[in-house]
């Protein structure tokens, strides 16, 4: 019995030891390894009785602060959803860290610049020429192309002068800034005087102030018509570049989590209202021209820079990979820029797919509905509507506005004496595909110009030069273009500044963009 006694008594002291132990480990890991061990929970009990969702007082975010969508929000049994408006991209951030918010408005790469304690759950739009970057052709008569700006910057330079560029800061304007200077050779920011201000109208103002050095502004309507109709060169518009600028939805993680039935809700809500507005596209300018206090031919400016997207569109985006690829490009631009530390390690986690299939359903039974009377309103709630690409000829192409010339991410290198591309040349070419093909086919073309050094005899140098050109455009179109792109060769007639004719550094190949559409 003694024994027995003594081996329960050994049992419970280890026991309480161990216990003791646990209890010790821990309490040691919570204190000093916090953020390792607890994440933000939200309990799934919790209602929310008020939504209120916030946003600035951009044209696309109309909807949602229209009386339509108020009596849609309601049908839909959401009574209480209030819009509470927000100019500051990092206070619309804060705000729903700090709960005071449940929804916001915003731009996916303000969404990556601004730590944000939520997901995205919708979209709603891509500029598609209401933005645009604008050249003071005004002041500066030879500056019509990103081209023209090494020589101003240094005749400016030789002045003691440094050229301005003028934008708001912490917006659409300033990331659109940001591609440029990744994307074209002669454009960096680093070379101009930043001039921040708080909104586009700042900017614009700063260049069309003759005792300024502004050079370049990035605006947004209705800016950008006015700099047209001034005589302003108007580079590169979110038209050229499309799903560059791109407006999302973004739910709390405390929504999503607790009430996630509340945010289907919501977007079906919305997205009832878009099908509404794809069936009578009066209406949204009405509603537009409404909401903002603008004039009907200011609302129709205000639509044609915007493609909203359809519930079906949205949702393909969010579950094709297409959102996650767009997430990725974006980080790695505002990481070139210095505005991200790293690239996100999964971009998956920032978006939820599957709240947004209730409204896509919606869609699909409408479309089921109409597609027999109409079948052309069936495209476009299904996003198949399909622009046209111009069919041009060489000389078309050739006397086109320059645009710029895009930034090589190697060099592009040819067998001795021949038109053969080398393997380097293959790799370098592969990762510019994937850059043209952000730009529009329908409004911006390529030329695709060869060089060589003066050595050797001129006529042979021309046609090695044709032939070079000839076969990158022929490797650019296996890649999958379809932009229209013309080969030029110019043999040794241009050789880079500064550099004597022989010099092989003059042996290049440009890729430059022309304006081929507004």
């Amino acid at each position: 019995m003694k024994q027995k006694e003594n081996l329960f008594v050994i049992v419970l002291s280890m026991a309480v030891g161990l216990s003791s132990l646990v209890f010790i480990s821990t309490w040691l890991f919570d204190q000093y390894l916090p953020s390792i061990t607890t994440t933000k929970n939200y309990s799934t009990k919790e209602t929310i009785k008020k939504l209120i969702v916030s946003g600035n007082d951009f044209s696309g975010y109309s909807t949602f602060r229209s009386q339509a969508f108020q009596k849609t929000l309601k049908e839909v049994g959401l009574e209480d959803v209030r819009y509470q408006q927000e100019l500051s991209f990092s206070k619309l951030a804060e705000h729903l860290n700090q709960g005071k918010v449940d929804i916001i408005l915003t731009t996916l790469d303000q969404f990556l610049v601004n730590p944000t304690e939520g997901k995205i759950v919708g979209l709603i739009d891509t500029t598609v020429g209401a933005d645009a970057v604008v050249l003071n052709t005004k002041k500066y008569p030879n500056l019509k192309s990103l081209i023209d700006l090494p020589q101003l910057i240094q005749q400016a330079n030789t002045k003691g002068q440094q050229l301005s560029i003028a934008f708001a800061g912490d917006t659409p304007s300033e990331y659109l800034a940001m591609v440029l200077s990744s994307k074209f050779e002669a454009f960096k920011l680093s070379d101009f005087q930043l001039k921040k201000v708080a909104d586009a109208g700042e900017a614009w103002k700063l260049l069309q102030d003759p005792n300024e050095n502004v050079a370049i502004a990035v605006v947004w309507e209705p800016y950008v018509s006015q700099a047209r109709q001034q005589g302003y060169t108007v580079v590169l518009s979110s038209k050229d570049a499309p799903d560059t600028i791109i407006d999302v939805i973004v739910a709390s993680d405390r929504l999503v989590q607790s009430q996630p039935e509340v945010i289907e809700q919501f977007l079906s809500a919305y997205y009832r209202e878009m099908d509404a507005n794809i069936r009578d596209a009066s209406r949204l300018q009405t509603e537009i021209a409404a909401v903002n206090n603008l004039s009907p031919s200011e609302a129709v400016v205000a639509i044609r820079g915007i493609d909203f997207f359809t519930s079906l569109e949205a949702q393909k985006w969010l579950t094709d990979g297409t959102l996650n690829k767009k997430i990725r490009s974006t980080a790695a631009v505002l990481t070139l820029a210095g505005k991200r530390k790293e690239l996100p390690l999964s971009s998956e986690s920032l978006y939820k797919s599957e709240l947004i299939a209730k409204a896509a359903q919606n869609t699909k039974n409408l479309i089921d509905e109409v597609r027999s009377d109409n079948p052309d309103l069936a495209k476009k709630l299904e996003g198949q509507e399909m622009a046209s690409i111009p069919n041009l000829n060489q000389n078309q192409i050739g006397t086109a506005p320059n645009i710029g010339n895009l930034q090589l991410r190697g060099e592009v290198k040819f067998k001795t004496d021949s038109a053969l591309l080398t393997n380097e040349a293959r790799l370098t070419l592969d990762k510019l595909a994937q850059e043209i093909g952000d730009f529009n086919e329908q409004t911006v073309a390529l030329r695709v110009i060869g060089h060589t050094s003066a050595t050797g005899d001129p006529e042979a140098n021309q046609k090695l030069s044709q032939q070079r050109a000839e076969a990158v455009v022929k490797y650019l179109r296996q890649r999958g273009l379809n932009h229209n792109i013309f080969a030029e060769g110019k043999g040794s007639k241009e050789a880079l500044p500064g550099l004597p004719g022989e010099d092989r550094r003059n042996q290049r190949t440009e890729i430059r963009l022309v304006r081929v559409g507004n």
